[in-house]
């Protein structure tokens, strides 16, 4: 069977079909998927560890164990969630682990001494602002808000029911308003410059 005759499968509706056919050890159908993928779990990924290097690992691993697990993977679900949740435990793993906090810190520290004295403007401003929350609330704040996944989909990548993740939602932007408040008034909704 010649694969260029097969049209992609991109769809929600025909995401089963791929994953099936990755099942079956087609490799375009598998390849597909990853490339459907492929930029939230790096987002998300990155969104937790902090580091593009960490986060390409993180990512290309979840991949990995995805398709280890494939077989024992119900097609009848969304691919995305599942593969978010695979990337979420991994990344959070690592940006536990001691020697990864340590590296992070002495490369903020030299990276800190070479930057110019001065603002980081709005962007960075709220990355300092985001990092003041507690990981699952900016865990929940990235899955909501970076990656724009439903309360259900986040509530399929959290493990937990989704009454808890619009309840977490709630909790951490009341946090994060507090923190904006008092920390970087800069970042409030409606201050001008100029």
């Amino acid at each position: 069977m010649e694969q260029s005759a097969q049209a992609p499968l991109t769809s929600t509706n025909n995401e089963a079909a791929l994953i099936l056919r990755a099942r079956a050890n087609e490799a375009r159908a598998w390849q597909t998927l990853v490339e459907t993928h492929q930029q939230p779990v790096f987002r998300l990924a990155l969104l937790i560890t902090g580091d593009p290097d960490d986060a390409a690992d993180v990512a290309q691993d979840a991949f990995l164990r995805a398709y280890r697990k494939l077989a024992r993977f119900d097609p009848s679900r969304a691919f995305g969630p599942w593969i978010l949740a695979i990337t979420s435990r991994l990344a959070s793993n690592r940006r536990r682990s001691a020697g990864r906090y340590l590296h992070l810190l002495t490369r903020w520290h030299l990276e800190a001494a070479h930057k110019p004295p001065g603002r980081g403007g709005a962007p960075s401003e709220l990355w300092r602002a985001l990092q003041r929350l507690k990981a699952m609330a900016r865990q929940v704040v990235y899955l909501r808000y970076f990656l724009g996944l439903s309360e259900a989909e986040t509530a399929q990548v959290l493990g937990i029911p989704g009454g808890t993740v619009k309840s977490r939602t709630a909790r951490a932007l009341r946090k994060l308003g507090d923190i904006i408040e008092t920390h970087y008034p800069e970042l409030k909704p409606g201050q001008d410059d100029g």
